[in-house]
């Protein structure tokens, strides 16, 4: 099947749960569509172990499992380890509420990266955005550096997500980041996706010269390599993304438009409807050193 594609873009997001604990405001995620479809709005577990079965085999080399908050879903060590069984270096992006010790020691090993988004450390600040817990309790300063503390003590490799929108894009990480030291920090400007964040995105979007100013006041971590940065243009069309309902998706025209269900039409023939780019994958530095310290 690989002989079909001459440069796959070699990483996929699945998006497995879209239940969150936490209400952002600006989530491009909720997958309305997915729940029209799906009962429960997600695949049964033995379905999405057979997706990520199929995405290993087409050639894909790293999965990130997403939401949502994927460590809401039941069966998350499991996918982890079919993922890790079938090769693939693994990741997850989470908000850290469910990052525990237990968590931490039953994924040890078969769990490459942790990924943790943080967009603030001012408490008011996240309670606007809806960065908390049921929209209500946030984690503040001291729960992050505790999070980075326990995350670092057994063994993962750390990245930092931080979305950059009209109430933090004045603000200073530069404490938190350089406490971190993550492997990379990835910074995103706001993404306005049609039919998907249109309550409150007017109350976030943020123009390229207010993204800008947030890069500059962080300009040494840029230079350090340790800041990633991506704008609209750049995040649109440039990942591998699955729905929860199983089925590849992009952004490329500003809405999420989806493929036929991989599990049925097949892997080549799903992520052929899409027309991925290779090239900004490439341009957005999406391929980097991610086996990094793998055994």
């Amino acid at each position: 099947m690989k002989t079909f594609f001459k440069r796959i873009i070699p990483s996929v997001n699945y998006h497995l749960w879209e239940p969150c604990n936490m209400r952002c405001k600006f989530c491009f995620a909720p997958f309305y569509d997915a729940k029209k479809l799906l009962p429960k709005g997600h695949l049964p577990k033995e379905e999405s172990l057979k997706l990520v079965r199929e995405l290993a085999q087409f050639g894909f080399e790293k999965i990130t499992f997403a939401g949502g908050e994927p460590t809401l879903c039941p069966w998350i060590s499991e996918l982890i380890m079919e993922a890790k069984k079938e090769g693939l270096t693994t990741m997850i992006v989470t908000n850290g509420t469910k990052i525990n010790e237990s968590f931490l020691k039953e994924n040890r090993g078969i769990l490459d990266w942790i990924i943790l988004s943080i967009d603030s450390i001012l408490d008011e600040t996240n309670l606007q955005s809806g960065r908390a817990i049921t929209g209500r309790r946030v984690l503040n300063k001291a729960d992050y550096l505790m999070l980075i503390d326990d995350i670092k003590r057994y063994d993962y490799q750390l990245k930092i997500n931080t979305v950059v929108h009209q109430l933090n894009y004045n603000q200073l990480m530069d404490y938190v980041i350089r406490y971190a030291q993550p492997e990379r920090w990835k910074v995103f400007q706001v993404l306005p996706i049609k039919g998907e964040n249109d309550q409150h995105i007017k109350d976030f979007v943020i123009d390229d010269a207010m993204f800008k100013h947030f890069i500059m006041n962080h300009n040494e971590l840029k230079k350090d390599g340790i800041m990633i940065t991506e704008n609209n243009s750049e995040m649109k069309d440039s990942y591998v993304m699955v729905d929860p309902a199983g089925r590849f998706y992009t952004n490329k025209k500003g809405i999420q438009e989806y493929s036929k269900p991989i599990l049925s039409a097949g892997v080549g023939n799903s992520y052929a409807e899409m027309n991925y780019s290779y090239e900004n994958f490439m341009s957005r530095k999406g391929l980097y050193n991610w086996k990094k310290n793998n055994d």
